[in-house]
């Protein structure tokens, strides 16, 4: 008996997409080699091969073997927020906290252009940029004044953090509609169902952006790379065969339609609908473990309004059998075949986290993938939240008048168009999101996102899911090495 072949561990150079996954796929399959796969598919139609078992046999795994860069340039926040959407996403969008975002322009919708609309919308973005660029050095004076530069540190590091910290600050009156770059790096497996849901929106924007990154996937790449290498000759399309087939899908376009609808149906007259009746509003809230019956049918209604977790569950927990299953069938009813359940019944999660914070600072939780996050519609009726810079320098009583007035004007504007209205909100206003995990998660992200150099705001948030965890669970709260906010390092990036 011999040996047989000996170890070896193979780098393989970057193939176009669907080739490499047609390689990985073959190569899982038979005895040949990898050199020997490459060779065999370089012969053979990939296209071909994708029709067959990918689309025809759905054999989905395969698309998971190919890779693909994509960047998107000059899109909304609120659009880079929807792309990120992908439990299986690995990218980054362009930095608030570490840019000046005043020459970036900001997404007029179609629907508004040439309007009067579109006039008060200009002027509400007009004066979040004003209030935006004057705070930003008196912001700066203030940290350094604050903040003396050690001996240490080199000045432009110095001239570069205290402008971050200031930024950090003025990011609080960027609206959704500001422009950013997002670059990602995702399977093509991933990227159907990105194109799909894309194209599946509500928002124009988004579709938009959907039929680019279709005809993104038909036509050669970028190789500016190959190119500075000295490399010649055409290069593949990414995913022509994905993308001809990818297309918007009826199930995603019209379920939360659906379960809007049927929410203020069922929520008619419990006060839920109206912010006033809430009661005091926590930053973070641990609910108590409750039935999967209840669970699916409360989170499909919180995706849909603007209540409290709490409070809807209380609801739902009054209601019927019969009457939290209709709930649960109104997301189940148009889904076809092939269609995977919406996030919201992604669920049995031990540990959810009820929590309401800026948006800015949401941005940043909202890059957490080991996790289920439910997030509800952007609004204004949470009200904004006030850094604490501000007031320690002196400055809230200008950010305070813009917000107002921004507030007011928005509730205005959405009388006209609601879709300009989204588009304005500033990022220091408050969005609720529920976030579902296990105990490894929280751990991570109550120690991670505590740290000195993170955000006041999403530190502040970290600490309290630790605090609220102590409340019900002490020993597992005290494995958790988190920072208190109190605990500043301001020259820490």
């Amino acid at each position: 008996m011999t040996d047989g072949p000996q170890r070896r561990v193979v780098a393989v150079a970057p193939l176009p997409p669907e080739k490499s996954a047609y390689a990985l796929a073959r190569y899982s399959r038979s005895k040949d080699s990898i050199e020997d796969s490459l060779r065999w598919v370089h012969a053979h139609s990939s296209e071909k091969f994708w029709e067959q078992f990918y689309f025809a046999y759905g054999h989905a795994s395969i698309a998971d073997l190919g890779h693909v860069i994509i960047c998107f340039e000059h899109i909304s926040e609120l659009a880079a927020i929807r792309l990120e959407d992908e439990p299986l996403w690995d990218g980054q969008a362009k930095s608030s906290r570490y840019q000046n975002f005043g020459p970036s322009g900001c997404h007029v919708p179609d629907a508004i252009r040439g309007s009067e609309t579109e006039a008060n919308y200009r002027g509400i973005l007009s004066s979040l940029f004003a209030c935006y660029s004057l705070l930003h050095d008196p912001l700066k004076t203030f940290i350094a004044g604050k903040n003396p530069r050690p001996a240490d540190m080199k000045e432009a590091d110095y001239d570069r953090t205290v402008a971050a910290r200031a930024f950090d600050v003025t990011r609080y009156l960027l609206p959704l509609a500001v422009r950013t770059n997002v670059g990602q790096v995702v399977s093509i497996r991933t990227l159907e169902k990105q194109i799909t849901r894309l194209l599946s929106s509500q928002l124009p924007e988004l579709r938009g952006i959907g039929e680019d990154l279709k005809e993104s996937c038909q036509r050669p790449p970028m190789n500016i790379w190959g190119e500075l290498s000295g490399q010649t000759g055409l290069v593949d399309p990414l995913a022509p065969t994905l993308a001809r087939h990818a297309k918007a899908n009826p199930y995603q376009t019209e379920v939360y339609t659906d379960l809007a609808k049927h929410a203020r149906e069922v929520l008619r007259g419990t006060g839920l609908d109206a912010p006033g009746s809430w009661g005091r509003e926590e930053t973070v809230e641990l609910i108590d473990a409750h039935h999967p019956l209840d669970e699916l049918a409360a989170t499909l209604l919180y995706r849909v309004s603007q209540a409290p977790y709490r409070k809807i569950l209380a609801v739902v927990q009054e209601w019927s059998e019969k009457q939290k299953q209709d709930t649960i069938e109104t997301g189940l009813r148009k889904r076809g075949p092939h269609d995977e359940l919406i996030k919201e019944f992604r669920s049995g999660y031990a540990f959810t986290f009820d929590i309401l914070m800026d948006i800015g600072g949401w941005r940043d939780m909202h890059r957490h993938r080991r996790c289920q996050q439910v997030q509800q519609n952007f609004t204004t009726a949470h009200g904004y939240d006030i850094p604490p810079a501000l007031v320690e320098a002196g400055l809230a009583k200008d950010y305070r008048s813009a917000m107002d007035a921004v507030k007011s004007d928005i509730e205005q504007l959405r009388r006209t168009n609601q879709e300009a209205a989204l588009y304005a909100i500033p990022f220091g206003f408050k969005v609720r999101c529920l976030f579902k995990m296990d105990y490894a998660e929280v751990e991570y992200l109550s120690k991670l996102r505590s740290g000195t150099k993170g955000h006041w705001s999403y530190r502040t948030v970290a600490w309290l899911m630790k605090q609220k965890l102590a409340e019900r669970h002490p020993y597992l709260a005290e494995q958790i090495k988190a920072t208190p906010p109190n605990e500043e390092d301001s020259l820490t990036r």
